[in-house]
């Protein structure tokens, strides 16, 4: 380990979507790492809490600052306040400027900050201008800002790679202004963190701005379309002359999850184009090859693999500890979930055989008929049906066929994993969990996972909910019952 990294780094912004992911990189690279974060309770869940130390500050309250730079050398910029109304840019380069100014009186070497792409010489929309001007105010003080500048970032989770995702998904013909042409240089956010995690032992990128992008330039229609191609959805795209950013962000508010508080600033940032003009960064950073658009997407639907989802936010929303069973229906990173709990009063292992009993003889436990009505319906169109059954009664193991699922995961009295086989407009899971209370009780989490392929697949999730729900509630209290009748013999 360098004496470099065992200095304290500091990472503002941890709440957000690259705050949140550089913290595992750089404690992965042997950096210790403090956090700073307006309100610490929201750092609950993550993997990393244990081991970064959690400072309490507010970059629009300076007095808070003081303890959170306390002997840091080196900083992460990483706050953004776009949805703070229309005076968003102006709230930016406030806590820029009290955030630079903290940095030199601590003593910080430097500021390693993400802005934004764009032609300076351009008229830049009030957004990718704010990103700009948000890196002058931290150099106001005097601190070395390291300011990397980069356009649409594709992961998942990345905002502007989501409002794409989500008018793919959703919408099979789309009616786009001109600025579906506009050329863009997108970056995978493996290669943006990359980027910025070598920063800090780079010193050729101490007070530079560095211009970061893909391997190719391409437009908005190119990686709507190439997103479609992608999932392997067929997209028509009808442009017209005027489409006013207020009617674009009406139109993504609700298509997409996004409000359009938010979406307006990103949309009037559409018309600028975004690509990389100065070359430096291969030279400042020669082991970083950024890839194409059509790699980093593959690399984003990664997360709709369930075991991806498992680790990453599932877990979070485990509910509190209640006799109640809690139902919790959301969208997230394109993966639609339904969640319910229910307190048994059963051992795990009790728990954990009820469950994985589930199929062939035994059935479903809950309206056992129309889970057969289903499986002669997937038999009609050509798909596995009921037929299979089980290999066996009661005992599971990975690759074991349930009916029209199949067994993708299996932790012996924690938890199994269904993948299912029938036809469906998209991909479905079925996950159950247990895990032992305070009280000697066992919490059982039954989750259906749902990917839905395009628009149909999202009109197919929501027709059948009503009948979803009626049956998974039903399901969960037999699957109760079953398991206190195992443990009362």
């Amino acid at each position: 380990m360098t004496e470099q990294q065992q200095e304290t780094v500091l990472v503002t912004g941890v709440t957000g979507y690259i705050g949140g992911r550089i913290v595992p990189l750089l404690l992965a690279a042997g950096y210790r790492v403090r956090v700073m974060v307006r309100d610490p309770q929201r750092l609950e869940g993550r993997a990393w809490l244990e081991q970064v130390e959690v400072v309490g500050g507010d970059v629009l309250k300076p007095a808070t600052l003081t303890a959170a730079l306390d002997g840091i050398n080196m900083a992460y910029y990483l706050i953004h306040s776009l949805r703070g109304g229309e005076n968003f840019h102006k709230t930016d380069l406030q806590a820029a400027r009290n955030f630079g100014s903290a940095a030199k009186a601590a003593g910080v070497r430097r500021i390693i900050y993400l802005g934004g792409l764009g032609n300076t010489d351009s008229k830049l929309s009030e957004h990718l201008r704010s990103r700009q001007q948000t890196g002058d105010a931290l150099r106001e003080a005097g601190v070395s800002v390291t300011e990397f500048r980069a356009g649409v970032i594709v992961g998942s989770g990345s905002l502007s790679f989501e409002m794409v995702r989500y008018l793919t998904e959703r919408v099979p013909v789309m009616i786009c202004p001109r600025w579906v042409f506009t050329r863009i240089q997108p970056i995978g956010i493996r290669e943006t963190l990359e980027y910025l995690v070598s920063a800090l032992d780079t010193p050729a990128s101490e007070g530079k701005i560095i211009e970061i992008g893909g391997s190719e330039v391409i437009t908005y229609r190119d990686m709507l379309f190439g997103y479609a191609k992608a999932r392997g959805l067929r997209r028509y795209m009808v442009p017209v002359p005027v489409l006013t950013p207020r009617l674009s962000s009406y139109w993504v508010h609700w298509v997409t999850p996004i409000p359009s508080d938010i979406a307006r600033p990103l949309i009037e940032g559409l018309r600028n184009e975004v690509i990389v003009r100065d070359p430096s960064a291969r030279e400042i950073f020669p082991n970083i090859h950024p890839t194409t658009f059509e790699v980093a997407v593959h690399r984003a639907l990664e997360k709709l693999k369930v075991s991806e989802v498992e680790t990453s936010w599932v877990d979070s929303l485990a509910s509190s500890q209640s006799d109640q069973t809690p139902v919790v229906l959301t969208t997230h990173e394109g993966m639609i979930f339904e969640q319910r709990q229910q307190v048994v009063d059963a051992t795990p292992s009790a728990v954990y055989r009820a469950f994985t009993s589930l199929g062939g003889a035994t059935g479903w436990l809950y309206f056992n008929w129309a889970w057969h009505a289903r499986g002669i319906l997937d038999r009609m169109v050509g798909g596995v049906g009921l037929r299979r059954g089980r290999r066996h009664p009661t005992l599971v193991r990975i690759g074991d066929a349930l009916d029209f699922w199949r067994v993708e995961a299996v932790e012996i009295n924690h938890l199994m994993r269904l993948r299912a086989e029938m036809k469906v407009p998209g991909k479905a899971w079925l996950q159950f969990k247990v895990e032992t209370l305070d009280d000697g009780t066992t919490q059982l989490t039954q989750t259906a996972f749902f990917a839905p392929m395009g628009l149909f697949g999202l009109l197919y999730w929501y027709i059948l909910y009503p009948l979803h729900g009626l049956i998974f509630s039903g399901m969960i209290r037999q699957l109760a019952k079953r398991a206190e009748g195992m443990a009362e013999a």
